[in-house]
């Protein structure tokens, strides 16, 4: 697929870990600053009931807005809300497991780190997306694994399925990601560390730049 062929890359927001509060409000900023495709639900260290409790509003406001509904992590959440999709680290069970769960028209994204060899088997699996990362130093989740753009072409070049650039993606950085072949950039903290209507703006412009 040539560059003129492909979609232009899309702005994938991933939650902060607290999503309680004013943070639908926040969100719903977000999503109306510019054009959205996902949106990944992702909190840590509670149960499942106070999980559906927070998603609510926040998968609706998506809903309104026909931007996609990930959960983070855990298959069986996403199919209780009844999620659009849901993303899986390495250690979140498999893709064929959550394909049964979901169904065939959820989204199943894949965590693949800076391995060639991990996004291969992930597709081969049936994942929708693979994601790369991290590509910059990045304050959201400690890095342990450092990908360098290039690998982002490498996939364009072999592989249908879309690929997930991830790990301190700043709308100042995110310009050699997009021109290597990323789909998606997944950003969390610079969105949502400051003002995220700003961010999302300042996001979209970088990205459509020349």
């Amino acid at each position: 697929m040539t560059e003129d062929e492909r979609t232009p890359c899309q702005l994938y927001l991933i939650s902060p870990l607290e999503v309680g509060g004013d943070f639908p409000h926040r969100l719903s900023r977000a999503l109306d600053a510019g054009p959205v495709a996902a949106f990944q639900f992702r909190v840590k260290g509670i149960d499942q009931h106070e999980a559906v409790r927070l998603a609510e509003p926040l998968q609706r406001i998506c809903a309104e807005r026909d931007v996609a509904f990930i959960v983070n992590d855990s298959a069986s959440l996403a199919k209780r809300i009844g999620a659009d999709g849901v993303h899986l680290g390495q250690q979140d069970g498999d893709v064929q497991e959550a394909r049964e769960m979901l169904g065939r028209d959820a989204q199943i994204g894949v965590t693949c780190h800076d391995s060639r060899h991990l996004a291969m088997e992930a597709g081969e699996a049936g994942a929708d997306y693979v994601a790369f990362g991290a590509f910059f130093p990045t304050s959201t989740k400690e890095v342990e694994h450092r990908a360098e753009p290039d690998i982002l072409g490498w996939w364009q070049e072999l592989f249908e399925i879309p690929c997930v650039a991830i790990g301190g993606i700043t709308p100042e950085n995110c310009g050699v990601l997009v021109k290597a072949g990323a789909d998606f950039l997944a950003v969390s903290g610079a969105v949502w560390n400051g003002d995220e209507a700003s961010a999302v703006k300042a996001f979209v412009e970088a990205m459509t730049a020349d």
